[in-house]
């Protein structure tokens, strides 16, 4: 099967209104949503990313998971995954490529009969349902650490192990796609390397706190359940998608303390090493959680 993925993408007029962007392919001579093939050992989010740049232009931030869509193609049996994905800057620019000729941007209730394949409209009432408006907190477990009984000194200064490393690298590439604007870690050396590439890349200080720890943790549970509530506090305040790096134990009892109110499925398992959990935040509950997987090696 062919993997594919892209995105709706969606700006706020200044006057509050929702408005879509639809491109125009003329080799198909068609109106539809930006996607493209996913290329090896690429994550389809970070695959939805790259279609969605190169052939509007625009710079993105995506937001929460919508769903696959499967059909035939000519080239064979064909999945394509779907993301919201607010634009940001300048979204007046565009320049024609060897793809895309024509960009057009509709209000919502114009946009279905604009669009050529059933299968962008059904994306499209997804995402009408779905909390793309939400602010975005992701809780992020560290990369792969050396085994416990592999490591001699304190456990706090266990460092990643080889995988674990080539996972710290990675991790820019699937993250860079959410517009991170705050990253918060744990003080444990497992959890600062996991994310210092990131806010290197990203040109953001890190806040470090033991609170985000697993032996604050183990100490003062509320000490630590708290700092995350105040995060998600300040998150919905600020709108600013904050990350927080912290550890298999504590991170399962956040969630809990932060969508203990909320109506949603909760994830089925707890994080392996490199995964996320995303938040979409709404002013008093959660409205989704999405998985994002570990880097592939």
């Amino acid at each position: 099967m062919i993997l594919a993925a892209g995105g709706v993408v969606w700006r706020e007029t200044v006057d509050s209104k929702i408005e879509v962007a639809i491109i125009h392919r003329p080799q198909y001579d068609d109106w539809s949503f930006p996607k493209g093939k996913k290329e090896e050992s690429e994550a389809l989010i970070t695959c939805a990313f790259r279609e969605i740049v190169e052939e509007t232009g625009l710079q993105v931030e995506l937001g929460p998971f919508l769903g696959d869509i499967e059909y035939e193609s000519t080239a064979g049996a064909k999945k394509v995954s779907f993301w919201a994905a607010k634009a940001v800057g300048d979204t007046t620019k565009f320049i024609p490529n060897s793809e895309v000729d024509l960009i057009e941007w509709h209000e919502i209730e114009n946009l279905t009969e604009k669009l050529t394949l059933n299968s962008d409209k059904e994306i499209l009432e997804i995402f009408l349902e779905s909390p793309f408006k939400a602010s975005k907190l992701i809780m992020l477990r560290h990369a792969k650490a050396l085994a416990r009984s592999e490591w001699q000194g304190e456990d706090e200064d266990r460092p990643l192990d080889n995988s674990g490393q080539q996972q710290a690298v990675k991790i820019y590439s699937v993250f860079k796609v959410f517009g991170i604007k705050e990253i918060h870690t744990s003080d444990a050396v497992r959890c600062f390397d996991t994310v210092k590439n990131l806010a290197n890349s990203m040109e953001l200080k890190l806040i470090i706190s033991n609170k985000l720890s697993e032996y604050v943790f183990k100490k003062n549970k509320e000490k630590s359940l708290d700092y995350a509530k105040d995060i998600t506090e300040s998150l919905r305040t600020s709108g600013l998608t904050t990350l927080l790096c912290s550890h298999n134990p504590v991170l399962p009892r956040m969630l809990e303390k932060i969508c203990k109110s909320s109506e949603i499925d909760f994830p089925e398992r707890k994080l392996q090493p490199g995964e996320a959990w995303v938040l979409y935040l709404g002013k008093k509950k959660c409205l989704q959680i999405d998985v994002i997987s570990a880097p592939a090696l």
